[in-house]
This record gives C-alpha cells, structure tokens and sequence, in this order.
C-alpha cells in the first residue's frame, strides 16, 4: 500500500492538464476566455478570486456580486494531447488553440469579459 507523502508526490508529478477554459455568464452569454498550461489550477484560482471579491477583472466580478455564483459556469474547452515525437512543443499547441478560440468566440466587448488578445493565465 502506498503511503499518503508516495501519493501526495505522485499527485504534484503528474503531467497538469492545458488547455483552454471559460468562465461563462449563464443569464448573459458573456464569456470569459482563457488558456493555461494548468487548467485545474488556473480555474480554482479564478473560483476564489471571485468568491473572496477580489477577481481582476472587474467587471466579471460585479456580475458575479450581482447574479450570484449559480449564474456562471466554468468550462474545459479543450485539452491539449500531449504527444511524444519530435518536436512537439505545448507552448506552441497552446498559442495555436489560443488564436482558433479567441476567432471562433470572439469574447471581447458585449460578448465578453476578455480584454485583450492576451488569454494565457500561469
């Protein structure tokens, strides 16, 4: 049987999951948009923000104060499959599917919270 510190190593040695996400507005459609090369973290991160009032965006966070948590879903758009050839690199992967999302759903303005073009989250 594995111990709890051999099963607690495994957990931060594992390969993270990356990928693009959304915070979605249910009520409104707005939307969002982000990628991180750890989605797990990056969306729990964005889950406390917004419950201790202190999110960056602003104005997802006066929506969040005004409609309430259960107005808003969080979303894993899509995951990068890590792959073993050659010249695989998943910061590339990941600035690709950046720019195939950012044109497909366009989350700025009325249709989203997203500021700019720049959606990679650490």
């Amino acid at each position: 049987m594995k111990s709890r510190e051999d099963i607690k190593r495994e957990y931060r040695e594992r390969q993270k999951p990356a990928g693009i996400f959304c915070i979605k507005n249910i009520s409104s459609g707005r939307l969002l948009l982000g990628s991180s090369l750890n989605l797990e973290g990056v969306l729990n991160r964005h889950k406390f923000m917004l419950s201790i009032n202190q999110h960056p965006n602003k104005k997802l966070q006066h929506d969040w104060n005004e409609q309430g948590p259960d107005k808003f879903i969080y979303e894993t758009l899509e995951v990068i499959e890590v792959k073993e050839e050659a010249g695989f690199n998943i910061n590339d992967e990941l600035t690709l599917l950046e720019q195939i999302w950012i044109e497909k759903l366009n989350p700025f303005g009325k249709k989203g919270y997203n500021l700019n073009k720049n959606i990679r989250q650490v």
